[in-house]
């Protein structure tokens, strides 16, 4: 049996919200999303790594028609992504149009399927002013629909959703994940560019004007 089934990017929440449900005891498969944004190809290893460091099962998941279809600074055919601070004026066109509800979707579906009682998404409070479907409103109304559309046999949750991403990465630390092997920045370059608004939370979360974050940026 399976308790869960958690939506990992490779990015740093996601890696978090792994760590901390293994260290709570749960079983675990991951799921990871291959959807054409211009950073998949620097996630998807860090996730598989991650899945391989702990021993559990990992799926990849191709989406397609997301890229084709979508439209996003975040997706490759899109627009060039925006330098600058992580606020909704800077980020908004990095939105991809309803991701999480099309990932939880998939997920709880196949939570169903091999009899896991948990979906898992690590969405996060600061993420709730330029996303959409990261919002409590968004969250509680997809649990639901999930928990019916399941017959009450699947709930999806949302663990950081009332935490910032500097709790986040504090809780990590607690946790000794090591965040080199976690991706962050949205433009996909061999090194974090430190200078989009991705870059810029992750060295907010992991407290870099400290000299605590380990990652290695371009600027």
């Amino acid at each position: 049996m399976v308790d869960a089934v958690l939506v990992l990017s490779g990015g740093m929440d996601s890696a978090v919200l792994l760590a901390q449900t293994l260290n709570q005891g749960k079983t675990v498969e991951a799921v990871s999303f291959d959807y054409g944004s211009k950073h998949n190809a620097r996630e998807l290893p860090m996730a598989r790594d991650l899945c391989a460091h702990f021993n559990i099962p990992h799926q990849v998941i191709l989406l397609p028609f997301i890229n084709a279809l979508f439209s996003s600074s975040l997706l490759a055919g899109g627009e060039t992504v925006p330098d600058g601070a992580y606020t909704a004026a800077t980020m908004k066109s990095t939105v991809v149009p309803f991701r999480n509800g099309i990932m939880l979707a998939i997920a709880a579906g196949y939570a169903e399927s091999i009899n896991a009682s948990q979906v898992l998404l690590g969405s996060h409070s600061g993420d709730h002013h330029i996303y959409p479907d990261c919002r409590p409103g968004f969250n509680s109304a997809f649990r639901d629909a999930v928990y019916i559309g399941t017959d009450k046999k699947v709930m999806v949750c949302f663990p950081f959703s009332g935490m910032d991403k500097r709790d986040i990465g504090d809780l990590g630390r607690k946790l000794d994940l090591d965040f080199t092997k976690t991706w962050t920045c949205y433009k996909g370059l061999a090194l974090h560019c430190g200078t989009c608004g991705a870059c810029n939370e992750r060295k907010y979360a992991l407290r870099h004007e400290e000299g605590l974050d380990a990652t290695t940026y371009l600027a």
